[in-house]
């Protein structure tokens, strides 16, 4: 996208890493490990086709094998699941919306399943900007609020209450979210 919003590219700007180069108090990975210091920023789009499920109050909302991963300097990857595959009538959209320096702008849902609900779990860019097109209309669970699994493995969440990684035994960090990071 040649015409950014104004104070797009200052943001763009601000980050003081770009996966050219690990930090000094990098983890360095090992065998199948994947270091999200070698992450690039701009973020990468990449397909996985490993089986992932989303879980809410015990009921499976969304099952796929036709993921994209969002790969992002300092951050562990989000899963971004083809809309086909998610139960759509347990989302209901949210009031909140951000920006992404990146993607463009975010629309949340808030998950229903019976009487629980769980207050902006999801997330999804359904115009995003150039490069990232593949997630167009894909969504994103924050695996803190609901239960996220990558191969039969439960996902920690990434720290903070904002960055909705998805942390699985491969990913190494350390990564932002926590009091401090922002600018990483």
């Amino acid at each position: 996208m040649n015409d950014l919003p104004p104070g797009i590219q200052r943001l763009r700007e601000k980050w003081n890493y770009r996966g050219d180069r690990r930090p000094d108090f990098a983890e360095e990975p090992g065998p199948g490990q994947e270091s999200v210091w070698d992450y690039p920023r701009p973020p990468r789009v990449e397909p996985d086709a490993r089986l992932v499920r989303v879980v809410c109050a015990g009921t499976s909302i969304a099952e796929t094998r036709n993921t994209f991963r969002v790969l992002e300097t300092a951050s562990p990857p989000a899963f971004y699941l083809p809309p086909d595959d998610v139960r759509m009538e347990h989302l209901e959209p949210a009031d909140r919306s951000s920006l992404c320096e990146w993607k463009g702008r975010a629309r949340y849902w808030s998950v229903w399943v019976g009487d629980t609900e769980v207050s902006e779990a999801a997330w999804g860019y359904p115009e995003p900007w150039a490069g990232y097109e593949a997630i167009a209309g894909h969504v994103s669970f924050y695996p803190g609020r609901v239960e996220c699994y990558v191969d039969g493995e439960r996902v920690k969440p990434q720290g903070g209450d904002f960055y909705g990684g998805w942390v699985t035994w491969e990913i190494i960090g350390p990564w932002k979210g926590e009091p401090g990071t922002q600018s990483w």
